[in-house]
């Protein structure tokens, strides 16, 4: 007589791993300001002030803008105008403005519009410049600039952006008599960005290594 023996198979075990849980990435968190910052945001302040801290910082960080002795005019809310006075640093061998002052009082001028209104918070570099010479400068010449966009908006976004500027550059009138003579036109872009993002860049750039 055979016997059947009931063989109970054990109870079905899940193998199944519990769920993970989603990690997030860490970020890296926004450095504070260090008492190298706070300098150098009371120094950037104080450049953007009036003509004379200007000329005070330009003697030490630029001097080209210094000794070249280009002054910036506040004649609307976000209108700006340059002016290079004819002095001898300026001037070539035949009594006339220097194409190098010119081209190079652009980039300064421009730079100058841009930083006081973005302020000691962003870095501004200059990314690209055209200009053009249309006839030669026999006196100060005055830099009439235009933007191209709405810097203010750019600037509330709290992102890094590039930006254009036109720029014309007239002759100011020579005697009673005289008018403002176009000598030349110009195109600059810069590149704005927020210090903070620089700071935020160094970190993820440092734990990744």
């Amino acid at each position: 007589m055979t016997q059947s023996d009931s063989i109970s198979s054990p109870a079905p075990t899940s193998s199944a791993a519990p769920s993970a849980v989603p990690v997030k990435p860490v970020r890296p968190v926004p450095p504070t300001s260090g008492w190298f910052d706070k300098v150098e945001a009371f120094i950037s302040r104080l450049s953007t002030r009036d003509n004379f801290w200007h000329s005070i910082c330009s003697f030490i960080w630029l001097p080209l803008a210094f000794f070249s002795g280009i002054r910036t005019k506040q004649i609307g809310d976000d209108r700006f105008q340059a002016i290079l006075p004819f002095r001898k640093f300026n001037k070539n061998w035949y009594n006339a403005m220097a194409g190098g002052a010119l081209l190079g009082n652009a980039e300064i001028a421009g730079g100058m519009y841009v930083f006081g209104i973005v302020g000691s918070d962003y870095t501004v570099v200059c990314k690209n410049l055209n200009y053009t010479f249309l006839r030669p400068c026999l006196g100060p010449a005055v830099y009439h600039m235009q933007p191209r966009t709405h810097l203010r908006e750019l600037v509330a976004t709290g992102k890094e952006f590039n930006f254009t500027l036109d720029m014309e550059i007239m002759q100011q009138p020579i005697g009673k008599q005289g008018r403002e003579r176009r000598v030349g036109k110009c195109e600059v872009t810069f590149h704005i960005t927020p210090k903070i993002q620089h700071k935020i860049k160094a970190l993820r750039k440092k734990s990744a290594d």
